[in-house]
C-alpha cells in the first residue's frame, strides 16, 4: 500500500463491511505504520457517528460475558456493533492474550459484528496506547455502536472514561471490600453502575452501599448533573441486560439535552490530540539522546551548573530549531 488510492479503497471496503479491511486498518494502527497519517486523514470526514460504550471493573465481575449480551441485544436492534477487547500483553510475545475474544465466539459468524483484542503493551490506564484510534477505524467503518472493554481495574484503569460517551462501571457481589478498594479510582467515573451476578447473596448490599455511595457526591460540576443508575444484572443468563440498555440510552439522551456529548467528545479530541503531540515530542527527545546537545545539558545539571528546568527549556529551544 503505497498510494493514497489504495488507502481511500481499503477504507471504502471496511466501510462496505469487509472484516479483513477493518482489521487491516487496525494492525496499520497498532503498528505505527508510515501510512497512519495518510490513513487517520481518510478516515477524518467519516467519524463522529458511533456510540462509544466503555465497561470497565474489577477482574471477575463478569466484563466479558456483560460485554457480549450487550452485543446481543444491540443486533437485535439492527446496530452494526464493534468490540475492542483491550486484554493484558502476554509477557513473551506482547500481544493479548485473546480471553475476552474467546469468550464471545457466538458472534464470530455474524457480519455485523466485529470484535478486536488488542493488547496494553504495558500502557497504564487499563487501554492499548491504539485504542482511541483503532476506535476511529471502526467509527468510520460503519459501526453504530462500539464498546470497549478495559483490562482489570485499579486507580489508574480509568482512561475509558475519557475515551467513551457513557462508561459502565460493573461490580458483583462476594468480592469482599471491592468497592471500598474501587472508590477511590473508578465509582465516581461510572455513568451507569451496574451489578452482575446479582443472583448471589449479598446482591442487595452491594446495591445499597453503592446507592449511598453515589449520595455522598460526586465530582463537582458546573450545570446539571447526571445521577448514575443501579441495575442488576446476571449476564450470564441475559437477566437485566434490557434494563441496561434502557439506563444507557437514558444516559446517551441525557448527554444530548444538555450538551454533554459534545463536550465529551471535543474532550476526547482534545486528549487524542495531546497523547500524538506528545509521542511525536519523546520521539524527537529519543533522536537526541543519541546526539550531543541531551548529553551536555545532562551533564551540567549532573554537576550543577543548571537546574532541570533551565535544561529542558534548552532542550525545548533545541527542538523548535
Amino acid at each position: 500500500m503505497t498510494r493514497t488510492v489504495e488507502v481511500s479503497d481499503l477504507v471504502d471496503r471496511a466501510r462496505d463491511g469487509q472484516p479483513r479491511a477493518v482489521a487491516r486498518l487496525i494492525s496499520l494502527v497498532e503498528d505505527a505504520s508510515p501510512h497512519l497519517r495518510e490513513v487517520a486523514e481518510v478516515l477524518a470526514p467519516l467519524t463522529g457517528r458511533a456510540r462509544v460504550i466503555g465497561l470497565t471493573g474489577p477482574p471477575g465481575v463478569g466484563k466479558s460475558t456483560s460485554t457480549s449480551v450487550l452485543v446481543s441485544a444491540f443486533r437485535e436492534q439492527g446496530k452494526r456493533v464493534g468490540v475492542l477487547a483491550v486484554d493484558p500483553s502476554s509477557p513473551f510475545s506482547g500481544g493479548a492474550l485473546l480471553g475476552d475474544r474467546v469468550r464471545m465466539q457466538e458472534h464470530a459468524t455474524d457480519p455485523g459484528v466485529f470484535i478486536r483484542s488488542m493488547a496494553t503493551r504495558g500502557h497504564l490506564g487499563g487501554l492499548s496506547w491504539a485504542t482511541p484510534q483503532a476506535l476511529r477505524v471502526l467509527d468510520a467503518a460503519g459501526f453504530d455502536v462500539v464498546l470497549v472493554e478495559t483490562v482489570g481495574v485499579g486507580q489508574s484503569e480509568v482512561e475509558v472514561v475519557s475515551l467513551a460517551d457513557s462508561t459502565l462501571v460493573l461490580l458483583a457481589p462476594g468480592m469482599g471490600d471491592g468497592i471500598q478498594a474501587a472508590k477511590a479510582g473508578i465509582l465516581e467515573v461510572a455513568d451507569v453502575f451496574v451489578v452482575n451476578k446479582a443472583d448471589r447473596d449479598g446482591a442487595d448490599a452491594t446495591a445499597r452501599d453503592l446507592k449511598y455511595m453515589i449520595s455522598l457526591g460526586r465530582r463537582d460540576r458546573e450545570g446539571p448533573s447526571w445521577r448514575p443508575p443501579i441495575v442488576k444484572t446476571v449476564a450470564a443468563r441475559g437477566e437485566g441486560v434490557t434494563e441496561l440498555v434502557e439506563a444507557v440510552d437514558a444516559h446517551h439522551a441525557w448527554m444530548t439535552e444538555h450538551g454533554e456529548l459534545e463536550r465529551r467528545r471535543a474532550h476526547r479530541a482534545a486528549s487524542e490530540v495531546e497523547a500524538i503531540a506528545v509521542a511525536q515530542l519523546r520521539s524527537r527527545i529519543g533522536d537526541l539522546r543519541g546526539g550531543a546537545a541531551l548529553e551536555q545539558l545532562a551533564k551540567r545539571v549532573a554537576i550543577g551548573e543548571l537546574d532541570p528546568y533551565g535544561a529542558a527549556d534548552h532542550l525545548i529551544e533545541g527542538l523548535q530549531t
